[in-house]
């Protein structure tokens, strides 16, 4: 018979409330984790071809909502990790969480985005048909946006990731 300890209970609650960021932090973190995305993707452009993209506010979109998104989901995760940690490990919980978190989403909204381009072509929603061309062409996407779209968050993505990873750790005890 399991027995609840209501030590383990108070500690997990705690823990629970701890990780989530005060709302100030999540709605002013957001647009500003978006922005520096957005722009981390402009340098990386500027310094690539000089801004010849006629995609440039397509790009620009999908990197600061894929910032901006990611951000919500992913402080809280950090922080869960992070409660009561060395500063160290904190570091590493903000910088993980946050720098997944934000290739994934960013990767999310590129494939969304092609899918829409190509769901013109595809079967009708919730066939057999549609349910392989919708997974194979998010897969292409994915693919895509890690050989193309990755390289946009560097070298200035790293530098905003380092900073508010160690902002966010000094931050959160």
């Amino acid at each position: 018979m399991d027995q609840i300890n209501p030590a383990s209970a108070v500690a997990t609650t705690g823990r629970l409330r701890a990780a989530f960021p005060s709302y100030r932090q999540l709605l002013l973190g957001a647009p500003c984790w978006g922005m520096a995305m957005a722009s981390s993707a402009l340098f990386a452009l500027y310094l690539r071809n000089g801004l010849l993209t006629s995609h440039l506010p397509a790009l620009m979109a999908v990197y600061f909502f894929g910032g901006s998104l990611a951000w919500p989901f992913t402080l809280p995760l950090a922080r869960l990790l992070a409660h009561r940690r060395p500063i160290e490990t904190r570091f590493a919980a903000f910088f993980l969480a946050l720098s997944l978190g934000t290739v994934a989403m960013t990767a999310f909204l590129f494939a969304m985005d092609y899918r829409w381009f190509y769901a013109r072509w595809h079967a009708p929603f919730g066939t057999l048909v549609w349910a392989f061309q919708f997974a194979f062409t998010s897969a292409s996407a994915v693919y895509q946006f890690a050989i193309l779209g990755l390289g946009l968050f560097l070298p200035v993505g790293f530098i905003f990731l380092g900073l508010a990873s160690f902002y966010l750790a000094r931050d959160t005890r």
